[in-house]
């Protein structure tokens, strides 16, 4: 099955178009930033210092995102040998299976996202090792801030409810980890999401298969021209 994906609704289409577009936009943002550092290092003895973290909270996000984006669109590359060793109604099931194991680790990687960024926001992390059950008393940490990047003034307006009006000197770290939580939420949902397809037949997989056939198939016809 070949990586593809066709937005049904108008809602689902802005969702597909701005998740596509974030990610190019955090790609553009990365290489940017680079290009510069490097033109500055090696022409004139300086750079960003900033440039590095810049680009590693960049990746993060780009990383996070895209790995719901890859399961919404079927982008993931799995190994399907021992799977189509059984006829099509157990590769069914086995799917199924699959989904149900990736439904409930996103779960899990959910709450240690949140537990862990919660504090850095003035919240509180669950209790409970493995499902919450309920809110822990965390220690305040919204006064924690990056290394590096400065604070933007566009932004100040959260000091008095996260920092109790004191100023920031760097970026909160509430902010770059924030994609943590949400990166899990939209992990869990895809999964969700991909659980329905397989059990309302729109899907057979949670993976691209054959991902070697269909690049073949998707460049014959640029041998075909020659």
């Amino acid at each position: 099955m070949a990586s593809h994906y066709e937005a049904r609704t108008g809602l689902g289409r802005f969702v597909h178009e701005f998740e596509e577009t974030a990610i190019a936009v955090i790609l553009g943002l990365m290489t940017i930033i680079t290009f510069i550092n490097v033109v500055l290092r090696y022409g004139f003895n300086t750079g960003l210092i900033w440039g590095l973290e810049a680009v590693t909270f960049l990746f993060a996000w780009l990383v996070l995102l895209g790995v719901s984006y890859a399961v919404k669109v079927t982008a993931h590359l799995g190994v399907d040998a021992v799977i189509n060793l059984f006829d099509k109604p157990l590769r069914r099931v086995l799917a199924l299976v699959a989904g149900v194991v990736c439904i409930v680790y996103a779960a899990f990687l959910l709450k240690g996202a949140w537990d862990y960024w919660a504090p850095f926001a003035g919240l509180d992390a669950t209790t409970g090792r493995w499902f919450p059950t309920g809110f822990a008393n965390s220690r305040d940490q919204a006064w924690y801030e990056v290394v590096d990047l400065p604070m933007p003034d566009w932004l100040r307006f959260i000091e008095p409810v996260m920092n109790e009006g004191e100023s920031y000197d760097k970026l909160p770290r509430f902010i770059p980890y924030a994609i943590l939580p949400i990166g899990m939420a939209l992990l869990l949902f895809r999964f969700i999401q991909a659980f329905i397809h397989l059990l309302r037949g729109r899907a057979d997989s949670l993976i691209v298969s054959h991902e070697a056939e269909d690049a073949i198939e998707d460049v014959k016809h640029m041998n075909a021209e020659r």
